[in-house]
Order: C-alpha cells, then sequence, then structure tokens
C-alpha cells in the first residue's frame, strides 16, 4: 500500500512540476514571438514596457515614459503638429516642460 501511494505521490508531483513549467515556457516563447512583432510596431506604436515613438505614439502612450504625464505628452504631440517630426532624440528638449534629465532617463526607451 505504500508503495502505491508514493508513486501516485510521485506522479502527481511530476504532473504539477510539468504543467508549471509548461506554462513558464509557453510564457517564454509567446514573449520571444511578441518581441519580433514588438520591434517590427516600435516604428509606429510604443508599447507599455517597450520603446516609445515620439513621431508617432499617441498622448497616451508617451505617458508610458518616466516623467510625462498627460500635459507634457499633449507638449510633445503639439509640438510635432507644429514642427514636424523630431529628427534626433535630444530635439525632444525643445518642447516645453522637457529637459535633460528627462530625456536621459527615458533614453533607452525612445526612438523615431
Amino acid at each position: 500500500m505504500k508503495k502505491k501511494g508514493m508513486s501516485a505521490l510521485c506522479l502527481c508531483l511530476a504532473m504539477s512540476l510539468s504543467a508549471f513549467t509548461g506554462g513558464v515556457l509557453a510564457q517564454t516563447g509567446d514573449a520571444a514571438a511578441n518581441s519580433s512583432a514588438s520591434s517590427a510596431q516600435s516604428q509606429t506604436a510604443g508599447t507599455e514596457q517597450g520603446t516609445v515613438n515620439i513621431n508617432t505614439d499617441t498622448a497616451q502612450q508617451l505617458t508610458q515614459l518616466q516623467g510625462i504625464g498627460a500635459r507634457r505628452a499633449e507638449a510633445i504631440v503639439q509640438f510635432r503638429d507644429e514642427n514636424g517630426p523630431f529628427t534626433d532624440i535630444e530635439q525632444l528638449q525643445e518642447v516645453p516642460g522637457i529637459g535633460p534629465t528627462l530625456v536621459e532617463n527615458n533614453r533607452a526607451r525612445l526612438v523615431l
């Protein structure tokens, strides 16, 4: 009886572990598939944790940047509407309320 009980316990543990690692692997695979799709989308739209395109993203998407609230995001959109697309990340500092520290804090996520 003990032998059957141990076998059942081992089987249950193995199945639980298999389900857990399968889910983790599935999520990892999804992330890998999404990263290639994200690269293609970075030219047209930013993602919450990915890149933010200062030339094409909406004000709401721009608020995903550190230190950018609704008012600054709207100022970025208004600036590019009036002056055309940004040609350099540094040009973002020409938007009222955005300085070099804000640009540096977000540089890794900013794309044109």
